[in-house]
């Protein structure tokens, strides 16, 4: 079972939703229910294809091949589905309340919606949360004065359904999502098949005041109470991506039921203890506050954090005891005022989505995390593998919460399941492979559609480079031998065979694509179908190292020695690709690189930077060649996109040590943006702080955390970077404390106009020998577990104490 979420009016955070209605909507998500069931994701006819394809390219027509490629897609991606609406009617008389009482906001400290308005003498206050540990949506409304809360509520889904009262208090709502893609039925006699669900609201009231009536036996009608309390829980039918919903033996109506009934016995007071021990224990692990200078600071200099107002509000934000603005002038103030309050804010807000939406036991955050307001989502709200489900993830290990990584690993033994029967049958390779579109079916084959994005066969690859990453931050063995490694192992077989010999007797992908990027082929004809793109090398570059280092830790000859010679050969290969141009396709000939006209130089795509980030293989240190190659090709890419690419390239720019250019993607992306005349790929901020393409994607919202890390901490397992990206005229002093680096090390820095001025580290389990980077500067530390070590501007060591 997993709790479902609330999304209030369009906003997953707002209370009542506008100020001349009687009632408020909020729209209901529960991340398992999806239109279709458990499909055959193989095609017998895909080697023959692949064969005259890969023919067509070895002959030069790149144009041909990519015409023929299109049988090498498949049926599309299902779709991600609402629960439904959750509905409160008032009486007419809070359409008279008054608008300068009206108050709204999201607590990012305590994860918890708060609403208040005043309607005469009385005001109402309406509360929020979604508990992880309980399971359930908890809502508490109140009047201050006895007797004065009154209201209607009920239950209404798109997807077929049936809603009853159970008892006195209680509304079953039971549906279906649609077993094939297809628009959601609604008629009765359709008799759906595809995944079932039920939603229980129980409805508790004020014991000595107040009445609940029932109405149509589908609404209950609460008059005269002190306050009540809703309790929302929901389950479905899915049972695992290979079991059909037909076959499931779950009952989403009793599940929902066992759930509610011991909650019953628990207090407003008890549930929300249980939310706030949960919610802080990963949110509380990471703190930011930045400055711009010493002099407007009211502390007199002190470094020492404050106790942050992490506050989204609707209509106003704290900024501080005697200023209020809203979340949405701030945003649109910030392109002149620069306040890097508003970065913390953001920062923190990524942590807090990634918290809501994805943990042990949940299915993957999808294109919307799970904050769908949309029957028929954009682009399915599917999980996108070409860079959005990556880019969700992207803060998870350096922001402090690895544990939402677990749906994420799931997902991927999921798609190595049915990865390993699409290598077989499409491309009689070994292994598993997975393409650039996925859904709750663990869908593994190409999508339908135009084959610049449906044909990549490298979902699966980019994916595994999260799975080394987490053990490079943990240090993790257990998790290595368990999990990670028959991943990887998986991976790296399929990419082994993948690779053929091509021109020159060098190894090659083909077909090969590079993420929705076109070009000119030599005779001028338009093709998205050639072989080695630099993204295709690096990613497997990327693997082959992993697999190659993970094999060392279990004296794995066979990755050791035998494939140690086609990481080189890979390495070689990449290094020719990407020459001094770093282009999308440079595909070698001869040994030489052959050179494709870019048919779109602004494209939003930076696939071709993988190996900068989130990739590891260019380096400033190592290859500062290639990095000034990768500076170029960013000038020329430009700093217009969507949200996702625009924190992409912050994160790229950091790597290059450039603060400037990460941080004027930073502003890029601080844009307000009206979602009645959005364009298309222009990017910015949405007045909730949700993350435009347009539409609303959350990609960028966890991209824009995980860049602002990358500017203030970088690591490798043996090496720490401090401040490598800092802005130092527009955040000149902070703090950041809890960031986590590769090696299992835990980070906390400060800084002042701009210089930094102590660093504590620390480490629960592992000891190790660290190398200390900053400005130049290089030390050697050896950390021991269970110490927390101080460390002066000069990078000495200054004070130790125990954990």
């Amino acid at each position: 079972m997993r709790s479902p979420s609330a999304t209030v009016g369009s906003e997953p955070w707002s209370g009542a939703a506008s100020y001349r209605r009687l009632s408020s909507s909020t729209i209901l998500a529960e991340d398992t229910l999806w239109t279709g069931t458990p499909s055959n994701y193989t095609n017998t006819s895909a080697p023959e294809v692949l064969s005259e394809v890969r023919k067509l390219v070895d002959d030069g027509k790149y144009a041909e091949a990519t015409a023929e490629a299109v049988k090498l897609t498949g049926n599309p991606a299902e779709v991600y589905q609402l629960l439904g609406d959750l509905k409160l009617e008032f009486d007419a008389s809070h359409l008279t309340f008054a608008e300068e009482t009206y108050h709204r906001e999201l607590d990012l400290d305590t994860a918890t919606v708060r609403v208040k308005y005043s309607v005469g003498d009385v005001e109402f206050t309406r509360e929020h949360f979604a508990s992880n540990p309980n399971q359930v949506i908890v809502t508490k409304i109140s009047g201050s004065k006895p007797g004065s809360l009154s209201f209607s509520v009920s239950l209404d889904s798109k997807l077929y359904h049936h809603s009853y009262i159970n008892g006195k208090s209680q509304i079953i709502m039971e549906g279906s999502c649609p077993g094939k893609r297809i628009p959601p039925a609604v008629d009765a006699n359709d008799e759906p098949k595809g995944i079932q669900f039920s939603a229980v609201l129980d409805l508790q009231i004020s014991d000595d005041r107040g009445v609940i009536h029932i109405l149509d036996d589908k609404q209950l009608r609460v008059e005269g109470s002190d306050w009540a309390v809703l309790l929302l829980v929901a389950s479905s039918s899915f049972d695992g991506p290979f079991t059909k919903p037909s076959d499931s033996k779950r009952n989403p109506t009793s599940e929902s039921l066992s759930a509610l009934k011991p909650m019953r016995d628990l207090s407003y007071y008890d549930l929300y203890a249980h939310h706030l021990d949960d919610y802080q224990n990963l949110f509380h692990r990471v703190s930011l506050q930045l400055m711009k200078n010493l002099k407007n600071n009211k502390s007199n200099g002190s470094l020492e954090l404050k106790k942050l107002a992490r506050s989204v509000t609707g209509l106003y934000l704290k900024g501080s005891e005697d200023n209020m603005v809203s979340t949405a002038a701030r945003v649109k103030s910030f392109q002149t005022d620069e306040d890097p309050s508003l970065v913390e804010l953001l920062f923190q807000y990524g942590r807090y989505l990634l918290i809501s939406c994805s943990r042990p036991r949940t299915q993957v955050a999808n294109l919307q995390g799970l904050w769908n307001k949309d029957i028929q989502p954009k682009w399915d709200g599917a999980p996108h593998l070409n860079i959005n489900l990556e880019m969700n993830y992207w803060p998870s290990l350096p922001c402090n919460l690895s544990e939402c990584q677990e749906p994420l690993f799931d997902f991927i033994s999921s798609l190595s399941t049915n990865g390993r029967k699409t290598a077989e049958v499409n491309y009689e390779a070994n292994g598993w492979v997975v393409h650039h579109k996925s859904d709750i079916w663990a869908k593994s084959s190409a999508d339908q559609g135009d084959v610049e994005w449906a044909l990549w066969p490298m979902g699966g690859a980019w994916l595994c480079t999260h799975i080394w990453d987490h053990y490079a931050y943990t240090m993790d063995k257990d998790f290595l031998k368990v999990k990670a490694y028959p991943l990887l192992d998986g991976c790296a077989s399929f990419l082994l065979d993948w690779l053929i010999e091509g021109r020159g007797g060098y190894l090659e992908t083909n077909p090969s694509t590079s993420p929705e990027h076109n070009f000119v082929a030599p005779d001028g004809k338009p093709a998205c179908v050639s072989y080695s793109s630099t993204m295709d090398m690096a990613i497997i570059r990327e693997v082959f190292a992993a697999v190659v280092s993970a094999a060392e830790n279990f004296d794995n000859r066979f990755w050791t020695e035998m494939k140690m010679s086609l990481l080189k050969e890979c390495a070689w290969l990449y290094q020719g690709c990407i020459q001094q141009k770093f282009l999308e396709m440079v595909p070698l000939w001869n040994g030489q690189a052959q050179d494709f006209g870019d048919a779109d130089v602004h494209h939003r795509h930076l696939s071709h930077l993988f190996g900068l980030f989130p990739g590891h293989t260019i380096t400033v240190e190592k290859a500062p060649d290639l990095c000034q190659a990768a500076e170029i090709s960013l000038y020329k890419r430009g700093e217009d996109g969507p949200g996702w690419s625009t924190t992409w390239k912050a994160a790229l720019w950091a790597r290059l040590d450039n603060s400037e250019h990460a941080y004027r993607m930073v502003k890029k992306l601080i844009n307000l943006v009206d979602p009645d005349n959005e364009e298309p790929f222009e990017g910015g901020l949405y007045s909730n702080l949700f993350a435009a393409h347009p539409p609303f994607q959350i990609d960028a919202n966890f991209g824009f955390t995980a860049a602002v890390s990358e500017m203030l901490v970088q690591s490798t397992i043996k090496d720490l970077y401090f401040l490598p990206a800092l802005p130092r005229d527009k955040w000149a002093n902070g703090c950041v404390k809890g960031l986590k680096a590769r090696g299992a090390v835990t980070v906390s820095i400060c800084w002042k106009e701009g210089d930094l001025h102590e660093v504590g580290l620390w480490s629960k389990e592992q000891n190790s020998l660290k190398r200390l980077h900053y400005r130049g500067t290089i030390v050697t530390a050896s950390i021991l577990s269970g110490i927390i070590y101080t460390f002066n501007a000069q990078l000495k060591c200054v004070k130790t104490c125990s954990l």
